[in-house]
């Protein structure tokens, strides 16, 4: 993470807040949720943190805007200083948390959302808030426990979410990586939006796959994860 978004991170005020759940999705994924007290637009993002001590970080959120919780999605880093924390807290814990921010937002014009990991976060918020229904969903995993809520997916999506796995097979699931099965498909259409969320890794070398098939840079929208 640079300098300078880490100096804005450290100076957003952040107010305490009341953990009301969290879900274990697989061995080191959750969904943490707390109650909703301010308006965002979905694909926004919150800081968070368990105490002062400890630089607070940046999560989507998960859930839909009009929903009474709002969530995020993590999962634990090793070695890190935050999520090991959050994986251990509980109903009724304090958590310090900023307004809602960003500007990696969805709309209803059509649009390929393409995710590797916990950076489906952002896309789950847009369909629960009304978007969506006319978009494809590529999501990238290393294993297939990683396909976070692919049963709201399956049937929202059908035919047009597109799983990949690079390390385990299944059936339905493409046996690769999501930058393979893009360099594979024919037709990537040059009128569309293309929304790419998570690895720096993942988001430069899409947005060269994208560009080099004619892709407008003005068309690609990127949320990087660290």
């Amino acid at each position: 993470m640079d300098n300078g978004l880490t100096g804005y991170i450290k100076n957003l005020k952040l107010q305490k807040r009341c953990l009301s759940n969290i879900e274990r999705l697989a061995d080191d994924a959750f969904v943490l949720t707390i109650e909703h007290k301010h308006d965002f637009l979905p694909g926004q993002v919150l800081a968070i943190t368990t105490d002062k001590s400890v630089s607070p970080r940046l999560y989507s959120i998960c859930s839909g805007n009009q929903e009474n919780q709002l969530s995020i999605l993590f999962n634990i880093k090793a070695g890190g200083m935050l999520t090991p924390a959050l994986s251990k807290l509980k109903p009724g814990d304090e958590l310090l948390v900023s307004n809602p921010f960003g500007s990696f937002l969805g709309d209803n014009q059509p649009a390929w959302w393409i995710a590797a990991g916990t950076g489906i976060a952002p896309y789950r918020s847009m369909i629960r808030s009304g978007l969506g229904k006319h978009n494809m969903l590529i999501h990238g995993s290393r294993t297939t426990d990683g396909f976070f809520f692919e049963s709201e997916f399956m049937p929202f999506f059908g035919d047009r979410y597109v799983r990949c796995c690079s390390q385990e097979t299944k059936d339905g699931v493409y046996p690769g990586r999501l930058t393979q099965w893009l360099r594979g498909q024919s037709l990537i259409p040059p009128s569309l939006r293309y929304y790419l969320c998570g690895s720096a890794e993942m988001v430069v070398e899409v947005r060269d796959i994208l560009i080099s098939r004619g892709i407008g840079i003005e068309n690609i929208m990127s949320e990087i994860y660290f």
